[in-house]
């Protein structure tokens, strides 16, 4: 049965990767999610509406993807409609769980917990539930780092704290070995609450527990403040990081103003994509500078940041407000890349060179200014989770327990419309990073919000009044 969703959070994160993977031959992976066998157990939840067997989301409501892809595939672009199953896979009585968090901190890892501990004891009865110490680390016998007992009570209180109670870490443990403690343990559930490198790391789970045949359910929930991930809307957390860049920004703002041609300059994390710092501009229409990992923007020149400030500033506005992904205008920067333990590029530091250039430019020029730099990276992702992010991770971390439940496996939970939650293949979520779409509607809201278009070009005139 499918079952199609307007996809009224943000239509471009399902139908841009959709588009480029159809243009680009890239269609590979299959929306199909592993099943470890046949659900042969009552499911123990009593006056719950099921999830009928088979019935399934459609990804976008536009024809014409629909059509390309299914004249490639066969088959219209769908994933498995999440929830509660009436017959279940694994037996709750003989069930041991593991939970790990990996990689960085982000808003919400505490209430993922919660939520999981909670809906495997409250629906399902399990109280054999781990909490995996410092990552997939934690599955290493080497590192020595005893799991954690949880239930109820000892994750009653921990929404309330930033960070994660299990401790987190970055880096790949040999796969070979993280199995062989899974079915040492007894562990029958893992799930695995990280971002695009440590998704991968469950995909490798998964395989290799399948490929031993064994029944272990390997599901994700999708931790990524960057935003991207494929394919399962907004990951938890980036909407408290955008929520938290305010004050900043404003405050930045403020600083900006209390001097004569003063600039605020805020860096915000976003290592290959820009949604966190576009989503904070267009929450705060302060911003005249919003510059992400997805623009080649140029410093010198004409059409570059720094004449274009000049600009500003010629047109009679007293301050300016620069909002800088952490991945921007890397290409300025010279020497031999760097890694992180999980393999990710280690960005140098766009923020303080951007700061140097601009003072460097304007003392030249003996132009009277100040540049205030403000970097709340670590301060934002460590914070708990509010409002209606909340919310989310609480649901992720319920639609989770079910389809572990119910023997589904190498596949990570995401959400394609509000209340509407669906399971994704891992290797399509993960099948590169998201970027944000230069040529849609949310690039086009910030453009309109800043006003940045036109204090690039050298040939606009301010037709309207500057902000």
């Amino acid at each position: 049965m499918l079952y199609y969703s307007s996809m009224n959070e943000n239509p471009n994160h399902i139908a841009a990767p959709l588009l480029e993977m159809i243009a680009s031959d890239r269609i590979t992976y299959s929306c199909e999610v592993k099943t470890l066998g046949e659900a042969k157990i009552p499911s123990p939840i009593r006056r719950h509406d099921f999830v009928e067997e088979g019935r399934r989301v459609l990804l976008t409501g536009d024809m014409e993807l629909l059509e390309a892809w299914e004249s490639r595939l066969g088959h219209k672009p769908s994933f498995e409609r999440a929830g509660p199953h009436e017959m279940i896979f694994h037996d709750p009585a003989w069930t041991r769980v593991g939970i790990v968090t990996a990689g960085g901190l982000c808003p919400g890892l505490n209430n993922v917990i919660k939520g999981l501990v909670e809906i495997l004891s409250a629906d399902y009865g399990i109280r054999t539930i781990y909490g995996i110490r410092y990552g997939y680390a934690g599955l290493s016998p080497e590192c020595g780092y005893a799991p954690i007992p949880l239930d109820v009570d000892s994750v009653d209180t921990i929404h309330e704290l930033g960070g994660t109670i299990l401790g987190s870490s970055r880096g790949h443990q040999p796969t070979e070995v993280v199995v062989d403690t899974l079915e040492r343990m007894n562990i029958n559930i893992l799930f695995c609450i990280g971002g695009d490198g440590s998704l991968r790391c469950a995909h490798d789970i998964a395989l290799e527990a399948l490929r031993r045949m064994l029944s272990i359910s390997v599901v994700g929930i999708p931790k990524t403040i960057d935003n991207d991930l494929h394919f399962v809307g907004r990951s938890f957390g980036f909407e408290t990081a955008v929520a938290e860049a305010t004050p900043v920004i404003r405050n930045a703002h403020i600083e900006a103003r209390g001097a004569h041609h003063g600039i605020g300059l805020v860096k915000l994390m976003g290592r290959d994509s820009g949604f966190i710092a576009a989503y904070a501009s267009m929450a705060n229409p302060v911003v005249n500078f919003c510059l992400i990992p997805e623009i080649d923007f140029e410093i010198d020149g004409p059409s570059g940041l720094l004449a274009a400030l000049e600009r500003r500033f010629s047109y009679g506005k007293d301050h300016a407000v620069i909002v800088v992904a952490e991945g921007a205008g890397q290409r300025f920067f010279s020497g031999a890349e760097e890694r992180d333990a999980s393999g990710n590029v280690l960005k140098k530091d766009i923020g303080d060179y951007l700061k140097r250039r601009i003072t460097e430019h304007f003392r030249q020029k003996n132009f009277d200014h100040t540049v205030k730099y403000f970097d709340p990276s670590y301060t934002i992702r460590s914070v708990p989770a509010r409002g209606t992010d909340a919310i989310r991770c609480y649901m992720l971390a319920r639609n989770a327990v079910h389809a572990a439940m119910a023997g589904r496996t190498d596949c990570v939970v995401g959400s394609v419309a509000p209340e509407l939650y669906t399971l994704v293949p891992i290797a399509l979520a993960t099948i590169n990073r998201q970027k944000l779409s230069l040529a849609g509607d949310l690039w086009r809201c910030v453009m309109d919000a800043t006003g940045q278009e036109r204090l690039f070009d050298p040939a606009a005139k301010p037709a309207v009044p500057i902000r």
